[in-house]
């Protein structure tokens, strides 16, 4: 398992073992020691798997409020996706800002999102679909999002959403978002 650290402090790339033959391939997805051995000590509780139909499916920017955010770590199993992670710990040195990173069912490489930051992705293949460990409940009270589009983020899609869930088109900018996540070092 290779973990790779990126621009954000705690977002990391991870690219597991895979190997192949004639047959096909085997990995291990998720391996706790392996994760606890790279400084990933998080306890998944849940697992969500989405199926998005068309090219262009955009789901996001979404976190969860203090005391239920959740940190991710995300693979794709069919198709691809462009993966967005946006900073939004007050007093980071990186608020606000974001990286992208292509997850497919070829590459097989893993994302995980920590808490303190915004998630969303947009599918870049018909039936792609993806999976996310988490590490706490979804708790539909304390369910946030930012605009997808918000221009002070500049987010670079690498295309222009096709499908859009009523609740991602409003969600509000994040100069006027609900956060309660403070940097902490």
């Amino acid at each position: 398992m290779n973990v790779s650290n990126t621009g954000l402090p705690g977002v990391k790339v991870i690219e597991p073992g895979c190997y192949e033959d004639e047959r096909g391939f085997f990995m291990e997805s998720y391996n706790r020691e392996r994760l606890l051995a790279n400084g990933i000590a998080q306890v998944f509780l849940q697992d969500n798997h989405s199926l998005s139909a068309l090219p262009g499916t955009l789901r996001g920017l979404h976190y969860q409020l203090e005391p239920h955010a959740q940190t991710k770590l995300v693979r794709v199993i069919a198709g691809a996706i462009f993966d967005a992670v946006v900073d939004i710990r007050r007093g980071s040195p990186t608020f606000g800002q974001w990286e992208g990173f292509e997850l497919s069912a070829g590459n097989k490489k893993q994302l995980l999102v920590p808490q303190g930051f915004a998630h969303g992705f947009i599918t870049l293949a018909a039936n792609t679909e993806v999976l996310y460990k988490v590490d706490a409940y979804y708790s539909q009270p304390h369910d946030r999002g930012i605009a997808w589009d918000d221009p002070d983020i500049g987010i670079a899609w690498p295309l222009a959403p096709s499908v859009l869930s009523a609740k991602d088109a409003k969600h509000p900018l994040l100069r006027d978002a609900e956060m309660n996540f403070n940097y902490s070092r």
